[in-house]
């Protein structure tokens, strides 16, 4: 008896041809390929089966008659759930495993599900599968696979982990042991076509212990055609959720509704736009018949329209739906508002969308759905006709005077060609437009790097334009439509402008050759570019390249700058600045600069910036960070400055005075106290270790700073600086002003990001969640969305991610959520601030200088301090409540005033205990402990400061 055997059926369901017996023996070498050699092949052939998948059959058995065995099922067996019933009692196996047509086990597949079932003495035993996407047809996980398989587990009963019933996840991947199998008399539904949808589920509810195996199990799973099988996937789920009825599990069956409609519905409406106009009307008519159900209420608003639009079976209306989907931010429905100030998506359709925004943004703010109802030929022109949705909130009155003209744009490059509507009319929900474009006459590219021309419609009312792009299904634009081209270059660089629809569902035009010249100039060009010499050439040019960008790398400019670099001789005078890896200029090092220049000392000043020197100062040189000017600058530089620290990698010259301000206080765990660090190798430690050995200086804020960070750090006693951190400097000064002359004015920024001065300024500033790497973008714990629609008419939020990070913000009221991330000095920011919200960023330290209220948001308290670890307990300490859930922190924020009062002294004992340093001249005091000495020495002046810096 073999450990595992591995059922594979071939020509069920009509099915047959070449391809299903590529299929079958790709699925049948991933079984011969295991490592686990006990693991045998069962294929089931049904009578019907085509002679190409009979031959495979035969020679798969051939090749390894001890492991495959060859099975012919009986004639009444034609249904690919008959095939694996017959499989499943042909196996001999302790477990057995169903594969579907083309998957493929992975290499240790058998073995990783054996031990799990061995080790958790389980009945079932699951792991994640990959399949075809649907968009581009490469291989991916389901989204939903993170979280159900994080880790491997053995359960006691399927409802701790619900996600295998909710989800489709036992449709592939997974094994059950077989003496479960014959106990529970487990068979797959004969009559179903998709029965594997039915079979797990009734498989976790039957067995015993299940084991979750992390690992990758099966791979190659075919994308499903939804359009086409949508009745047989509807009956299946029907049948899930009547079985998590019958164990009265009504709440599962709600879940397994939403996430249905999540995985099948909204993915079958988003392909809405790549299908044909029959398939669209097909599966538009099956998708009214078969969903008779609700719509599930937990879905997001514009997925609701969409399964409601697929209920209605109107094909044109889920075309919309299906571009809203894949454009949310586009308006594509006359939406009504209701007395109540709510938006729905039309009269039709009263899903309620006002959580997207559509209502914040104008005519001319909005982009809005530009159908191209037909595209034709006329009398050699091109004849476009479309309509333009007007949302019900805003859009020109009826009878206001339209402009419309279309206007095709070179791809790539600023040309482009305008053609006027001769027909435009308001038509209540809609402008509906007609254009003939003589395209062969007035349209005249180059005929090189300009062969593609995307369409745009700009419409003009009362002086507003409104510029969209002309959206279409593929269909849309019949396959024999073609117009004359003349290139510049004359009839050899192409000869027809073809009309067609992009990837992106928009409509645009290219240059072809459809002649013989044209044809035989692209043939000559395509084999001067690919024959031996050309290759040869490409093949040199690349190594160029190559060798170029080898040139350009940190890893060589690393070599070349602790080489050479740094032998060269100081530029007495000349300081570094660097704020944040080059990410802003603020913090300390700015308040630095500002002290410098204030002061006039005679000091070469150059700042490092990362992408964009928008923002810099100008009376400062700026230097790209890890350009050869910026490590040029390092090498001669007199004096280092920087609040994060300059790349690791590059060594200090012996010359150089190294300021290290840094970033700010500690709560959790930094340098070698971290666990990431305490695990890392012994090369990794000891580069960290000679990067923290260049700081000459680094400066403390209280005595909390020496005792964390500074011994986190390793940083001897004799190198540190109790002098405060420069950047609370305007803190405190901005507190001592607003005590002696109140908060108004505010400062001249509060205008500039649109802060009312009757509405509280709330900035939400979270930590840093990630690790290293490149930036990414996160979605905030913080629903801005809803604090926007409870505080809105009295609060503005800002919205400051972390410098390492960027946030994805709804669109909201205007003046209720502003994204401030990119706004350099966070100082200046905090002093416009009336309430800070956060949750361990030491943002807090510094805001508690200025005695205002501090609300802890932390719903992960417990999580995140046992895996970052922390100095201290947070709400033992903490300057302000601190809330778990959402609506705690909304209730904090509604009794502001009893918990400011509450708050007070926890407040005044945190800026007491971390700010002890702070006294308001730090900035001065640093100066002339590091620069005094040197600051005379014969350096001319190169700061200026009239000229503000770049304020």
């Amino acid at each position: 008896m073999s450990d595992f055997s591995c059922v594979i059926t071939g020509g069920g369901d009509g099915a047959g041809g070449p391809a299903e017996a590529d299929a079958l023996r790709a699925s049948v070498d991933s079984v011969l390929g295991q490592s686990l050699r006990a693991a045998e092949a069962v294929v089931v052939l049904a009578s019907a089966a085509g002679a190409a998948t009979r031959t495979a059959a035969r020679a798969l058995a051939d090749r390894a008659p001890d492991r495959v065995r060859l099975i012919h099922a009986d004639p009444a067996a034609r249904t690919t759930g008959a095939l694996r019933n017959a499989g499943l009692d042909a196996a001999t196996g302790r477990y057995v495993l169903v594969l579907g047509p083309g998957e493929r086990l992975q290499r240790h597949a058998c073995r990783n599900l054996w031990q799990a079932g061995e080790r958790g003495r389980a009945d079932l035993v699951a792991g994640r599968w990959s399949r075809a996407a649907d968009e581009d047809g490469k291989e991916r996980e389901p989204s939903w696979q993170g979280e159900l398989y994080a880790r491997s587990r053995t359960l006691a009963h399927f409802t701790d982990a619900p996600g295998l019933v909710v989800r489709d996840a036992l449709v592939t991947g997974f094994c059950l042991r077989r003496e479960a199998v014959r106990r529970h008399g487990l068979r797959y539904e004969e009559d179903l076509a998709h029965g594997e949808v039915l079979f797990g589920p009734l498989a976790a509810a039957a067995v015993g212990r299940i084991a979750l195996v992390r690992r990758l199990i099966v791979t190659g799973r075919p994308a499903p055609d939804r359009a086409r099988d949508l009745t047989a996937l509807v009956e299946a789920h029907r049948r899930v959720a009547n079985t998590l009825v019958a164990l009265g599990l009504p709440e599962l069956r709600e879940a397994r509704e939403e996430a249905f409609a999540r995985d099948h519905l909204v993915p079958l409406a988003k392909s809405f736009p790549r299908l044909s106009a029959a398939r669209r009307a097909r599966a538009a008519t099956t998708a009214a018949r078969t969903l008779t159900g609700p719509v599930p209420p937990g879905l997001p608003p514009l997925e609701r329209v969409a399964v409601g639009e697929l209920s209605g079976g109107d094909p044109e209306r889920v075309l919309a739906a299906a571009y809203a989907l894949v454009w949310p931010a586009t308006v594509c429905a006359p939406l009504v508002t209701g007395p109540d100030g709510r938006v729905a998506w039309d009269e039709r359709c009263p899903v309620d969308v006002t959580d997207v925004g559509y209502q914040y943004r104008g005519f001319g703010e909005q982009r809005l759905l530009n159908r191209l109802t037909r595209c034709a030929g006329d009398s050699g022109a091109l004849l476009l006709e479309g309509r333009l949705v007007l949302p019900g909130h805003g859009g020109p009155a009826p009878d206001a005077p339209l402009t419309a003209t279309l206007e095709f744009r070179g791809r790539g490059g600023a040309r482009a060609v305008a053609f006027p509507a001769h027909e435009v009319r308001h038509d209540g929900t809609g402008i509906s437009w007609r254009v003939r474009a003589d395209v062969s006459r007035l349209l005249r590219p180059v005929g090189v790097r300009d062969t593609a021309w995307d369409a745009r419609l700009i419409v003009e009312a009362d002086g507003v334009r409104s510029v969209s792009d002309l959206f279409a299904p593929r269909d849309q634009v019949p396959d024999a439509l073609r117009f004359p081209a003349r290139p510049r270059l004359g009839p050899l660089a192409g000869d027809t402008w073809e009309p067609y629809i992009t990837l992106k569902d928009h409509l645009a035009l290219r240059l072809t050759a459809r002649r013989r010249p044209a044809r035989t100039t692209r043939r000559l060009v395509r084999y001067a570019t690919r024959f031996r010499p050309a290759r040869k050439a490409k093949l040199l040019a690349r190594a160029v390249r190559k060798r170029a960008d080898r040139y350009r790398s940190r890893g060589f400019k690393t070599t070349a700058y602790n080489t050479w670099f740094t032998r060269l001789p100081v530029r007495r005078g000349s300081v570094v600045f660097e704020s944040h890896m080059g990410t802003n200029y603020g913090d300390s090092p700015r308040a630095l600069h500002e002290e410098i220049r204030r002061q006039g000392l005679r000091l070469h000043v150059t700042w490092s910036h990362d992408a964009s020197p928008a923002g810099f100062p100008d009376d400062a040189r700026l230097v790209r960070r890890w350009s050869w000017r910026y490590l040029w600058a390092l090498a001669r530089a007199e004096f280092w400055v920087d609040n994060q620290g300059f790349p690791q990698h590059l060594r200090k010259p012996a010359h150089t005075t190294y300021l290290q301000t840094w970033h700010g206080s500690a709560y959790k765990r930094m340098g070698f106290d971290e666990t990431r660090v305490r695990i890392q190798n012994a090369p990794h430690r000891e580069r960290l270790q000679r990067a923290v050995d260049r700081f000459d200086h680094f400066l403390v804020r209280s005595e909390h700073d020496v005792d964390t960070l500074a011994r986190a750090y390793r940083i001897p006693e004799e190198r540190l600086l109790r002098t405060g951190y420069p950047r609370n400097d305007a803190l405190l000064a901005a507190r001592d002003r607003s005590e002696a002359e109140g908060r108004l004015p505010r400062p001249p920024l509060a205008a500039a990001l649109g802060l009312a001065d009757h509405k509280k300024t709330v900035l939400y500033a979270p930590t840093f969640r990630g690790g290293p790497g490149k930036q990414r973008k996160r979605r905030l714990l913080l629903d801005v969305r809803e604090f926007a629609e409870r505080f809105g008419d009295t609060h503005t939020l800002l919205v400051r991610a972390h410098y390492l990070e960027s946030a994805r913000l709804p669109v909201c009221p205007p003046g209720t959520v502003v994204d401030v991330s990119r706004h350099h000095d966070v100082s200046e920011l905090l002093a416009l601030t009336d309430v800070l919200v956060t949750d361990y960023s030491s943002i807090m330290f510094d805001f508690a200088l200025l005695d205002r209220p501090i609300l802890l948001f932390a719903p992960d308290l417990e999580t995140y301090a046992a895996d970052r670890g922390s100095y201290f307990d947070l709400r033992e300490k903490a300057p302000g409540p601190v809330t778990e859930t959402q609506d705690e922190l909304f209730a904090a924020l509604a009794e502001l005033k009893k918990s400011e009062t509450r708050h007070a002294g926890r407040r005044a004992a945190f800026a007491a205990e971390f700010g002890a340093f702070d006294r308001g001249d730090a900035a001065r005091a640093t100066v002339a402990a590091v620069f005094g000495p040197r600051a005379s020495r014969g350096a001319r002046q190169t700061t200026d400061h009239d000229r503000g810096a770049g304020r």
